[in-house]
């Protein structure tokens, strides 16, 4: 079992695996700054930690420094070379203290690259204080750098009355909203009356699309779309609501709005159009149909490098029977269409293979992202890759799994609902879709979850429905399995996964197969989203180092909380943020059933050092 992070240099050079500069980066991705983050601990402790950039090895060393009533002085006695954090016993919590660190590189101490200014008596809490629409809650969030100062803001999803697409009944208008991480609201977009509130409905994606360093946001509107500055798209005065709530008729459109001001940028129709509502139906979930909107009216959404370089928005429609994925690039800020990927009626083997979620990974290893679909594969190019037929699920999973395989590997839960057969879990190939194994025989299993949450077996531990705990070749580990089949989080020091249910991040204890409490958000009057699913407004790396925030919303709807672990670790990673697939399975985080982002490489005990990603970092002019 190899140790710390921290000395995987040494490591890759006897496996033959030599770290240089990385070559010219293939993907665009955005800038961040430093990312320091300091947390009053109580009694004058102050947890420190910041972002080790991608194309940082072992060799740099960090410089850690406070500024108190204009005194400066550095917390190191010699240059941190292992985990990129910091705890400060000497701060007065009483006066503002700012800190600040300096990259120190063959003895040579470079620039200051941000800072972090902890205010007296500050809560172990980032607060943002929201401007909420009355009679709405903070739902789903995302996250990009929206002026480009190398800061992620965040992008609020606020929910009023909404109905799941298998309910009838009128729903208040999605309204979204940005805010800056000191609690400025840069603007807001109603998407109007003639678009439905519900988590199949409301898909939104924010990301640097053009290349400019700066993201913006994609949405599908309608007539009476109000943007940030007060424009409205179509024609406000329509009103496509029938008799049950339902929006059947009227045109549908995709609009990107510009991250910094919520200007609507770009206006095209939607592809799909709904065309015939009862032609949506097939052999996913229950085989069933309807004709009142419910399978015509499920959407998902994702970002993706699709030729390698540059992201493009892939827009869906339909995951029970015809699925419809229509690729666009964003392009002299007009959106254009890359390709249409259509399944086109229910007896198609790509039909009916939609999940609730769908997960964005280069599954073929040629530098160009797939689009795992649950149970089927979208290439690149737009063409089918496979399907393995085993039909609709809840969850996917997708991520190497298996430090043995040089595939990646997808961890589907399958919905059996109604009597239907089939298998309730699977693994399988996802270059492939070969199923190496499966689990739960025509049991519905709704929940289920892949982490590496026990050192003693090599690889990821699966789990979901009434089969217990598994190792990754399938082998029963423990017939009790965790009761949280919800997100998997990297919040202590060790290189295993946590737990992350509700409010709560628990522990798994191997030993004997036990859950125990790390952190609860309840004890600082927070709530978690979506009844049952019970997820947080967001987890992500969104500070710090490499482990992840989590962010809740108050129970009076009035607050962001970010919360980030103040556990110190020896493990160095360069920020989750800079691999492509962790940072699209952030932007996909909201979409559907949320489900928790991956690597593309095996984040575990027993890690080898992850490769540098090939990216090229496209910092704003402002």
């Amino acid at each position: 079992m190899i140790g710390k992070v921290s000395s995987f240099l040494g490591l890759a050079m006897l496996s033959g695996l030599v770290f240089l500069p990385a070559a010219k980066g293939q993907r665009t991705m955005e800038y961040l700054d430093r990312g320091v983050y300091a947390i009053n601990e109580g009694n004058g402790q102050v947890f420190v930690s910041w972002r080790l950039f991608e194309n940082e090895d072992n060799s740099v060393g960090f410089n850690l420094y406070r500024v108190t009533n204009g005194d400066t002085t550095r917390l190191n006695q010699k240059p941190l070379m292992e985990g990129t954090d910091f705890t400060d016993n000497t701060s007065d919590t009483s006066a503002v203290n700012t800190y600040f660190v300096r990259t120190v590189k063959g003895g040579i101490e470079k620039s200051t690259d941000g800072s972090f200014a902890l205010k007296p008596h500050q809560p172990v809490y980032l607060s943002i204080v929201l401007k909420t629409p009355k009679g709405y809650t903070p739902n789903d969030a995302s996250v990009g750098d929206l002026d480009g100062d190398g800061q992620y803001e965040i992008i609020l999803h606020q929910t009023g009355r909404g109905h799941d697409n298998s309910q009838d009944g009128i729903t208040d208008p999605p309204i979204f909203q940005a805010y800056k991480l000191d609690g400025t609201l840069l603007w807001e977009i109603n998407l109007g009356k003639n678009i439905r509130e519900g988590a199949h409905y409301t898909q939104f994606m924010v990301y640097d699309l053009d290349g400019d360093g700066k993201a913006e946001v994609v949405m599908k509107t309608a007539d009476g779309t109000i943007d940030g500055k007060g424009n409205v798209i179509g024609d406000a005065t329509k009103d496509y609501r029938n008799s049950r709530g339902r929006i059947l008729e009227g045109p549908e459109y995709l609009t990107v709005f510009d991250g910094q001001t919520g200007k609507a940028v770009s206006t095209v129709p939607y592809i799909p159009p709904r065309g015939d509502i009862g032609g949506w139906g097939g052999i996913g979930g229950n085989k069933g149909n309807d004709h009142y909107g419910n399978r015509a009216d499920r959407f998902l959404a994702c970002i993706a490098y699709l030729d390698g370089k540059h992201p493009s928005v892939v827009m869906c429609r339909g995951y029970y029977g015809r699925s419809v994925l229509a690729a666009w690039d964003f392009k002299d800020k007009k959106l254009v269409s890359r390709w249409v990927f259509d399944s086109h009626d229910g007896k198609n083997p790509f039909s009916g293979q939609g999940y609730h979620n769908l997960s964005v990974a280069d599954v073929d290893h040629d530098g160009k992202d797939e689009i795992i679909y649950g149970s089927m594969c979208v290439d690149d190019n737009g063409n089918g890759l496979y399907t393995t037929g085993l039909r609709h699920g809840d969850a996917v999973h997708v991520s190497h799994f298996d430090p043995d395989n040089k595939d990646q590997l997808v961890w589907g839960i399958h919905e059996l609902e109604n009597g239907a057969q089939g298998l309730g879990a699977a693994l399988f190939n996802a270059r492939t879709g070969k199923i190496l194994w499966y689990d739960n025989v025509d049991q519905d299993v709704g929940r289920g979850l892949a982490a590496d949450i026990d050192p003693r077996f090599k690889g990821y531990e699966l789990w979901g429905g009434s089969g217990g705990l598994k190792d990754i070749k399938g082998q029963v580990i423990s017939k009790r399995s965790p009761r949280s089949t919800n997100f998997r989080i990297w919040w202590d020091g060790d290189l295993l996964s946590e737990l992350l249910d509700g409010t709560h991040i628990d522990k798994w204890n191997w030993k004997d197969s036990s859950q125990q409490r790390l952190f609860d958000a309840r004890n600082f009057n927070c709530v978690s989203n979506n009844g049952t699913k019970s997820n947080p407004v967001l987890a992500a790396d969104l500070l710090g180092d490499w482990r992840e925030e989590v962010i809740y919303r108050t129970m009076d709807n009035k607050e962001l909380r970010i919360f980030s672990t103040g556990i110190p670790t020896s493990h160095r990673l360069y920020t989750l943020m800079h691999n492509p697939q962790y940072r699209m399975g952030i932007a996909w985080q909201n979409v559907g059933y949320n489900q928790p982002a991956y690597t593309d490489y095996y984040l575990g005990e027993g890690m080898t050092a992850p490769p540098k990603p090939d990216i090229r970092i496209i910092k704003s002019s402002h």
